[in-house]
């Protein structure tokens, strides 16, 4: 089995990648996170995880890399990352009362001497989850008291789903909660299993 490398240092991405008892390594990529004007949100996400993966390539050449990212949707418009507990009150603010898409991607990159599944000629494959998301009403006052207590700076939406995040939404429409987190292990254990990654097989 190929060294497994996760393109990341967050603790919610690390979390649910140890759920799937693979040995692993976290790095934090050498990516600058600018996207072309007027890409589409998902595309964006999927720009973002390949090219976090491929930063990572040089430096681990015999490692399979996983990378991952979010962009959040709201009416065709990509919200950026807030940097500032102000700017996530924002978008909370914009968000508060409808439904919104989050495009979650991961990415898997593999070295030239790992053969993918048959069928596949591509070292580097990508899926991405899509979850559309309803925040229930909220006032300044509770849209204040949220950030104060997660801080979500640098979160899709100015919200942190693994944190006290639940307690914002009126429905989650995702069969797959861990995509909302930002690591959906589904897409991922699909694109390992390409790559002759599974525990399950003798």
């Amino acid at each position: 089995m190929s060294r497994i490398v996760l393109a990341s240092t967050s603790p919610f991405r690390r979390a649910l990648l140890d759920r799937l008892g693979l040995a692993y390594e976290a790095v934090a990529p050498a990516f600058d996170e600018i996207a072309p004007e007027g890409l589409p949100p998902a595309a964006c996400a999927r720009l973002f995880a390949e090219g976090k993966a491929l930063s990572l390539a040089p430096a681990r050449p015999d490692a399979l890399i996983i990378g991952a990212d979010q962009a959040l949707e709201l009416d065709g418009e990509l919200l950026r990352k807030p940097a500032t507990l102000d700017e996530a009150a924002d978008q909370l603010g914009r968000l508060a009362g409808r439904v919104h898409a989050l495009h979650t991607a991961v990415a898997v990159h593999a070295p030239p001497g790992v053969p993918p599944a048959p069928g596949v000629e591509r070292g580097l494959m990508t899926e991405i989850a899509t979850v559309e998301l309803r925040v229930r009403p909220l006032g300044r006052a509770q849209i204040r008291r949220y950030i104060e207590l997660d801080r979500p700076i640098g979160s899709a939406g100015g919200y942190l789903f693994e944190k006290r995040g639940p307690w914002l939404f009126d429905d989650v429409r995702h069969a797959d909660e861990t995509a909302i987190v930002g690591l959906p292990l589904v897409p991922l254990c699909r694109l390992l299993r390409r790559f002759g990654v599974d525990p399950l097989d003798a």
